[in-house]
């Protein structure tokens, strides 16, 4: 698998992990204030720029992590 294919996959899957879970805090502080399950767009785009955030951040880890652990040969650089 390319480098750039698997570190895509890691960091989908942290950033929609850490997404979700910013987006449920969120929500939980909202139901302890006002006692209702009220969404508000507001903290679905503040879930969505966690994510984007987080997976940009993570691609480039993950990236390079993988190009570090490949062995010498198997490199495709095109």
């Amino acid at each position: 698998m390319t480098p750039n294919l698997k570190a895509c996959g890691h960091a989908l899957v942290t950033a929609l992990v850490n997404a979700a879970l910013a987006v449920v805090l969120m929500l939980l502080v909202e139901f302890a204030i006002s006692g209702s399950f009220q969404i508000p767009a507001t903290y679905l785009w503040a879930g969505f720029l966690i994510g984007a955030v987080i997976f940009v951040g993570q691609f480039l880890r993950q990236r390079h992590l993988c190009r570090t652990s490949e062995p010498p040969g198997n490199s495709q650089h095109h």
